[in-house]
């Protein structure tokens, strides 16, 4: 069964022209940049979050060392940008703001990278329907053309049949569109997933307190404390 389907596909291919050569290379195009993206994503552990949890109750506790320790052994971009969030807030000739623009740079590169090669999905997405279209009215043209050379013996089967060849590549960009699309807005979904997630555990451990300032707010608790007084339970 599969010997007899394969030669009428090719033969199908074959009347849709070079427009349908086109159409089967950004077919492979779009094939490819969907398979790179989920090795990456799934290299990268972006699914992953059981890490984050135990990251944030470390920061919470002030433990920062447990909290890098979890984050160096973890791929991907959350875990990266927590990195530099817990080793630089320890500096002090750094400024808030200033750590703040490292970490905005630092993001931005790391969702960056999880975007590449998108927008070559969305081109895929776009021009195959055109394609197609332009491959359907190439092939009208031709139709009408034996239509005319016929003259006066003129067989209906001349236009119909060019007709449904012509349709051919309008069918084909619009099947490789519809995957394409679909393929790309949930492979950005998932990076806008990521770009949430981050922006939230980099609000948490900039808003957590460090040793030190933790160690200091004591201090100037028992500074405030009258003498004799009892601790505050």
């Amino acid at each position: 069964m599969e010997s007899a389907v394969s030669p009428q596909i090719f033969e199908l291919v074959a009347r849709g022209g070079w427009v349908m050569g086109i159409l089967l290379l950004l077919s492979g195009a779009g094939m490819s940049i969907v398979l790179v993206k989920l090795y990456q994503f799934t290299r990268l552990q972006i699914w992953s979050r059981a890490w984050l949890a135990k990251v944030l109750s470390a920061v919470r506790s002030g433990d920062a060392t447990r909290a890098l320790e979890i984050t160096r052994k973890t791929p991907g971009p959350i875990a990266h940008v927590i990195t530099i969030a817990l080793s630089e807030r320890q500096r002090d000739d750094l400024s808030p703001e200033a750590l703040r623009e490292e970490l905005q740079r630092a993001g931005d590169a790391e969702i960056g990278a999880l975007e590449s090669n998108l927008r070559g999905l969305e081109v895929i997405g776009s021009l195959a329907p055109l394609l197609g279209l332009l491959g359907t009215v190439l092939g009208m043209i031709r139709a009408f053309m034996r239509l005319e050379e016929a003259g006066a013996r003129v067989d209906p089967s001349l236009l119909s049949g060019g007709i449904w060849e012509a349709l051919l590549t309008t069918a084909m960009g619009i099947s490789l569109a519809v995957p394409c699309l679909a393929a790309l807005a949930w492979l950005e979904s998932q990076v806008d997933r990521v770009r949430r997630t981050m922006s939230d555990a980099l609000t948490r451990v900039l808003n957590a307190p460090t040793p030190d300032r933790a160690a200091n707010d004591e201090g100037a608790t028992a500074q405030l404390r009258p003498a004799g007084s009892p601790r505050a339970l």
